[in-house]
């Protein structure tokens, strides 16, 4: 009996953590800049990087070659979450969060200019930064709530002086 306990706590926290992966993703997806905070790298191609995919289809460093252009700035770690990618052209970014390694690459290879912007965020901030976004989420619905409470509040209000100035003499002319 206690094994089912156990097996429906699980499932309920892996439950909360998806709907946290999945607030973080449509946040992120509406981001077309960095983040103050954020770990940007400007990288000269060859990259020096070996990405790789995890089954959420989430990009990550699998190896920084010793000697190369990614090692050398010294802000990019193995095991690293590939956030934003530089866009085309121009100073945008788009997230790539759960868009998988090909469209990564794609992006990678088409940009235009020598370098490339790449944002990267560690497992750790990547599980910090889906715990706040869920709360936001939570907050936001909260505070929509209400002000719908609210607003359901002074609508019967008026309603009940209406009635008031309905039931007056003259017909409520006065």
């Amino acid at each position: 009996m206690t094994s089912s306990l156990s097996v429906t706590h699980q499932s309920s926290s892996a439950l909360s953590m998806a709907k946290e992966d999945e607030d973080l993703l449509r946040f992120a997806r509406q981001s077309r800049s960095a983040q103050s905070g954020d770990n940007v790298v400007e990288l000269m191609r060859p990259l020096g990087l070996v990405l790789n995919q995890d089954e959420k289809g989430n990009v990550y460093v699998e190896t920084v070659a010793p000697r190369g252009n990614a090692a050398r700035t010294g802000k990019v770690k193995e095991g690293d979450i590939v956030t934003m990618c530089s866009a085309t052209f121009g100073d945008e970014m788009w997230s790539t969060r759960g868009v998988g390694l090909t469209r990564v690459l794609a992006a990678i290879r088409v940009r235009a200019g020598p370098t490339v912007k790449l944002v990267f965020e560690s497992p750790n901030q990547y599980k910090k930064k889906a715990a706040i976004s869920s709360k936001q989420r939570e907050a936001m619905e909260e505070a929509r709530m209400a002000a719908q409470a609210k607003k359901d509040r002074l609508l019967e209000e008026l309603e009940k002086d209406e009635k008031k100035l309905t039931k007056g003499k003259f017909l409520g002319l006065f």
